[in-house]
């Protein structure tokens, strides 16, 4: 029915026992060794793919934090009506670009995992079956001979598949025998190391979070419950994990508590050289100290097109076409450009812009 996910989940240990298996080799230690390292990188290759979506998470989360102010406002005016406060909610976070489904992505595709690789896990030793029968089975896309390995592999002489709370007859099937003591001396110390990692991983989420954030009553009951409940948990049900699943426990909580250490200050420090920029150009554009301000003063609009070109040339031509009949005037003579005379007995006309020599022959005129 999910061998959608079985037969990812055991190709991609394939894959690295393959690796490891070429390293340590395939005996006792050396092949438990290599199939444990095979569960570390199979969470390690699934927490590289849910790199971007967890970057996405982290700043949709702080985005949320940034307008916590507006949504106790919302919760207030529409604490009796839960419709139109999903509805404004939903409004709200679109305005700021804030996905809620983002945030809950990488867990949804964790949870397949972890069920598939216990499902693939007891498939090594099915129940029922006795070791030869199960040697001869081959686990999805795990071969015969993998399968083989994977049974004979033991950790200071526990099995990967084994745990605590195993049936006597399934720790019986196990060839050669493998006695209760040796899963408990293996799995306890496992238990308390991911049940550390777990607390830890969840303290540093909470640290980050904001005043606001935290002043949430229901914020503050999942806090206590990732603190505290879920490391607590871990030391509970540890006893009906097999030991492979603990590696996945701790390796996950060990690359959550990496990955959140490096994205949180990688984003602080964006943020950080993003207002140092800002306060920068601040102060660049403020007046130094003792300078007065620098008021801009608007230049009135020349006119502009094809019009004003034409009044221009107009203007001109009246201005040589002035000049010319004042110095025919002088002359005694006109010659205007229509063909109609001109009397020397009509009054000057004082044009603006005339050349100087002009002028001065029109001076002279009529001082005679």
């Amino acid at each position: 029915m999910l061998n959608f996910i079985y037969y990812p989940v055991s190709g991609i240990l394939w894959v690295w026992h393959k690796v490891f298996g070429s390293i340590f080799g395939d005996g006792a230690f050396g092949g438990a060794a290599s199939w444990a390292l095979s569960v570390v990188f199979l969470v390690f290759t699934l927490r590289v793919i849910l790199f971007k979506p967890f970057v996405a998470q982290v700043k949709s989360m702080r985005k949320m934090a940034e307008f916590q102010p507006e949504i106790k406002k919302l919760q207030a005016k529409y604490k009796n009506d839960k419709q139109k406060l999903a509805a404004e909610m939903q409004k709200l976070q679109s305005e700021h670009g804030v996905n809620p489904l983002a945030g809950c992505l990488p867990i949804l595709l964790q949870a397949p995992v972890f069920i598939g690789l216990n499902h693939v896990l007891r498939s090594f030793n099915r129940p029922g079956l006795s070791y030869d029968q199960n040697i001869k089975i081959p686990n999805y896309w795990l071969p015969t001979e993998d399968v083989q390995s994977f049974l004979q592999a033991r950790l200071f002489g526990a099995p990967l598949s084994s745990y605590i709370a195993m049936a006597d007859n399934e720790l019986n099937a196990f060839v050669p025998h493998v006695g209760r003591l040796d899963v408990i001396l293996v799995s306890i110390p496992l238990m308390i190391v991911a049940s550390i990692a777990t607390h830890l991983t969840a303290r540093h989420n909470v640290a980050r979070q904001t005043a606001a954030v935290t002043g949430n009553p229901q914020t503050a009951m999942m806090n206590k419950l990732t603190l505290y409940l879920f490391p607590l948990g871990v030391l509970a049900f540890g006893a009906f994990l097999q030991i492979g699943l603990l590696f996945y426990w701790l390796s996950n909580n060990a690359w959550t508590l990496g990955q959140q250490y490096f994205v949180y200050h990688r984003i602080d420090r964006d943020e950080a050289e993003a207002k140092a920029k800002k306060v920068e150009q601040r102060n660049n554009l403020a007046p130094k100290p003792g300078q007065k301000p620098m008021q801009q003063v608007r230049k009135a609009a020349k006119p502009g097109g094809a019009a004003d070109a034409a009044d221009t040339t107009d203007a001109a031509d009246a201005v040589d076409t002035a000049a010319e009949q004042t110095e025919s005037k002088s002359n005694g003579s006109s010659a205007p450009a229509n063909g109609s005379a001109v009397t020397s007995d009509e009054p000057s006309t004082k044009v603006p812009g005339l050349a100087p020599n002009q002028a001065r022959k029109k001076q002279s005129r009529k001082r005679r």
